[in-house]
């Protein structure tokens, strides 16, 4: 609300220095949420009234990998709240990593319809808000189903291994929007009367009496459907984290509300990072893999802060590689 009616009110093309002041504004934010995470992270679920058996039963429930035994109530309280703190930090950078292949394939949607620059980001306003309602019925909809038939982790863990090995396989490939095959298009065509042109930044038209769809709002239902297929795996990866759904809704959450300041940042250098779907390739597949053998991973103590620091190693690893090694170009 506070983005939309006060920070802004007008359509306008966003230059690199806005988009980069509200990035680093909503990673403030979200790195502010973790230290509240670690002071009161307990709070989440049990308010101020918590105790040593309460906190054990969300750590039973929830997978946490803790051991609070032989801990009085404040050392346990510090434990489960620096893990708890951990995960929401490790299932951000995961989701903020993923929606990078998000952001181009929303720049291709924009480019294959033709909008208008300066209406990207009310387009993108209204479909961060869409995606945060379906989002939340998605994330604790399959909390509730993995809590009762725990298997469905291993399901995650494969479909994750087959993204990442199908997205190294393709990274080269050149990726293109097919507009007027696009199944939403399609679809929308068919069952309501679209206006053939764009109407500034309206979303509907009345003519003679009669209301229309316009482009625009193909546009953004075409974007909020990319959302749902990157969904299908990016959710997945966090429950790999935790199967928290508290926590794997604020991660994704905060990652979603920065996406439209990061699209503009990333609008105008994605081309440097070439190696970083490399990078997601092989993040994807390590997730997988964690999922289908957590229980022997938990066993020889692997923890979360180690799945932190894979992430930022297969990152950094990618990135850095985009800027070092030059790009091959023929002659």
């Amino acid at each position: 609300m506070l983005d939309l009616g006060v920070f802004d009110r007008r359509n306008h093309v966003v230059p690199f220095k806005e988009a980069l002041l509200y990035t680093f504004i909503w990673v403030g934010v979200s790195l502010g949420f973790y230290v509240l995470l670690l002071f009161h992270g307990v709070w989440i679920h049990l308010g101020g009234d918590a105790s040593l058996r309460d906190i054990q039963g969300l750590i039973t429930t929830y997978g946490h990998p803790v051991n609070i035994e032989g801990l009085d109530y404040d050392q346990a309280v510090r434990v489960y709240n620096h893990n708890l703190a951990l995960e929401f930090l490790t299932g951000y950078l995961i989701e903020k990593a993923l929606s990078v292949d998000n952001i181009f394939v929303m720049i291709m949607v924009f480019y294959a319809f033709g909008v208008e620059p300066r209406y990207y980001r009310r387009v993108l306003f209204w479909g961060i808000l869409a995606a945060i309602v379906l989002r939340f019925a998605f994330i604790f909809s399959a909390s509730a189903i993995i809590i009762r038939f725990e298997w469905v982790l291993y399901l995650f863990g494969i479909l994750l291994i087959y993204t990442g090995v199908k997205m190294f396989i393709t990274r080269n490939e050149d990726e293109k929007i097919d507009v007027a095959h696009h199944p939403v298009v399609k679809f929308a065509s068919r069952h309501f009367p679209v206006y053939p042109t764009f109407v500034r930044h309206h979303f509907f038209i009345v003519k003679d009496g009669k209301r229309y769809l316009t482009p625009l709002l193909i546009v953004l239902m075409v974007i909020e459907f990319s959302d749902l297929i990157f969904a299908v795996d990016s959710i997945p990866a966090i429950f790999s984290v935790t199967r928290d759904p508290y926590i794997v809704f604020f991660s994704n959450i905060f990652a979603i509300l920065g996406l439209r300041a990061l699209f503009f940042i990333l609008a105008n250098v994605i081309d440097f990072f070439r190696y970083l779907k490399i990078g997601l390739a092989f993040l994807l597949a390590f997730i997988g893999v964690k999922m289908l053998i957590a229980h022997w991973l938990k066993e020889i103590g692997f923890t979360t802060a180690h799945s932190l620091y894979f992430i930022l190693f297969v990152l950094g690893v990618s990135i850095v590689a985009s800027l070092l090694i030059p790009e091959k170009r023929g002659v």
